[in-house]
């Protein structure tokens, strides 16, 4: 098994096994999940089920690759989920929360556009189960999409372009997998710019941590977890709500395609700019040692 894994992780053009990974473990996850359907598993949970199946293989093939292709000894120091440099880096539980709190504040900058400009009305109403699958959502999709995105994807990117070149464009294919392009042009291209800026704010929040995966994760899983209590119970949307306020979709829209959203994320890049610029200058220890 090892032997064929090692021949596909060294194809060349260099590019062609970063290109094919993805598709290749979504094919092979959906496979498996197949005859799980001769075993009880419901049709509708085909999806689900070989979408898990494929993050698994996702998690098993990412110590090789990042042996073989990234040389590197701590694959997981490297793709930012555990500390290779403690002394540098967040701890992961402080730098969740971090994450967690930014997206908060984003969330309540959005809520607090649409109460006053009357396109929704506060319920506060809440459940166990909406609390449940919340918390799982931040965690399983800020966590997977994460690990995807801005740890293997960039790093992979960066093997081959300058850090800036490649965080651009893993907010790119970020936003372009993300995207409904059943949506009208204009709704489209809002959405694209909000999730491209996402991308790029995920990018920043890893840089200022230093690497450190966990405020990301916080941040991105927060902010599905957040809008998805908002849309099941705190908040009631007006059918009316302009797109500009909540963003596109209609009956589900996504609030960082509308100017609201687009404008935090705007001013939440700025503000990223200096811990960013903190993080990657060098220590007094090392500019005395050079």
């Amino acid at each position: 098994m090892q032997q064929p894994l090692n021949r596909f992780l060294l194809l060349q053009p260099a590019w062609l096994p970063t290109v094919l990974f993805i598709p290749l473990l979504y094919a092979l996850g959906w496979l498996a999940a197949v005859p799980l359907t001769l075993l009880g598993l419901p049709m509708d949970q085909l999806s689900l089920t070989g979408t898990v199946l494929s993050f698994a293989l996702f998690l098993l093939v990412l110590p090789r690759w990042a042996a073989l292709r990234w040389s590197e000894s701590r694959p997981w120091a490297a793709l930012g989920i555990c500390g290779a440099t403690p002394q540098k880096r967040p701890t992961p539980a402080a730098a969740l929360l971090k994450g967690l709190l930014i997206a908060a504040g984003l969330l309540t900058v959005i809520t607090s556009v649409v109460l006053l400009e009357g396109s929704g009305d506060w319920r506060g109403e809440v459940d166990a189960t909406q609390l449940t699958n919340a918390v799982l959502l931040c965690l399983g999709v800020g966590f997977a999409e994460e690990l995807i995105f801005r740890s293997w994807l960039w790093t992979e990117l960066h093997q081959r372009m300058s850090s800036r070149r490649a965080a651009l464009a893993q907010a790119g294919v970020f936003s372009l997998v993300h995207t409904r392009f059943n949506l009208g042009f204009g709704a489209m291209s809002g959405l694209l710019v909000g999730l491209f800026l996402l991308g790029m704010v995920l990018a920043r929040q890893r840089q200022s941590d230093r690497g450190s995966l966990w405020s990301c994760i916080g941040l991105h899983g927060g902010l599905v977890a957040g809008w998805f209590l908002l849309q099941s119970g705190l908040l009631e949307l007006s059918p009316n709500a302009p797109s500009w306020v909540v963003g596109p979709g209609g009956n589900a829209p996504n609030p960082l395609g509308g100017a609201v959203g687009i404008i935090s994320l705007l001013i939440l890049l700025l503000i990223q700019r200096t811990a960013v610029a903190k993080a990657l200058r060098p220590s007094t220890g090392a500019r005395r040692a050079s």
